[in-house]
């Protein structure tokens, strides 16, 4: 149950405030994700830093544009932990649904509110069942490299 809470994916649950932040910057290489730990159910367990699949790069535009609007203070370092969730988390309770705790955990509550967004803006097909398989992870890294924060 505990890891079922826990589950984590989508690569760098974006800010998905329409028209608000998104896309990685092209003056960094593309770098390999952050550190995650992954279940035997292939998703991300509860881990300092989970970047679901964004390059350091994508997930420093990410914090840019958690920067900008939805009270991200912490560095612009590519390591999206949970200070940057909280702020995906203002994000998706304003936007999205979200009705879970602003606690920087990335669980099916927090994975669902991104998939409705990601849904709503056009870049998931998928179900909304709080699971970050690949389908998640490919359309939240669609997102964010749309934008330029």
């Amino acid at each position: 149950m505990r890891a079922q809470r826990m589950l984590v994916g989508v690569t760098t649950a974006v800010v998905l405030a329409a028209g608000s932040v998104a896309t990685a910057g092209t003056s960094f290489a593309a770098s390999a994700p952050a550190a995650e730990t992954v279940t035997s159910a292939g998703s991300v367990a509860a881990a300092q830093v989970v970047n679901l699949g964004l390059t350091i790069a994508e997930a420093k535009n990410l914090q840019r544009g958690l920067k900008a609007r939805w009270g991200y203070t912490g560095a612009i370092d590519g390591q999206l932990g949970p200070e940057s969730w909280k702020a995906n988390q203002r994000a998706f309770k304003a936007e999205y649904g979200y009705t879970g705790p602003i606690d920087g955990i990335v669980g099916p509550g927090t994975i669902s509110a991104m998939q409705r967004g990601l849904k709503q803006l056009g870049y998931y097909t998928g179900a909304i069942d709080g699971i970050a398989g690949p389908a998640t992870q490919a359309a939240l890294k669609k997102y964010v490299n749309a934008h330029d924060w």
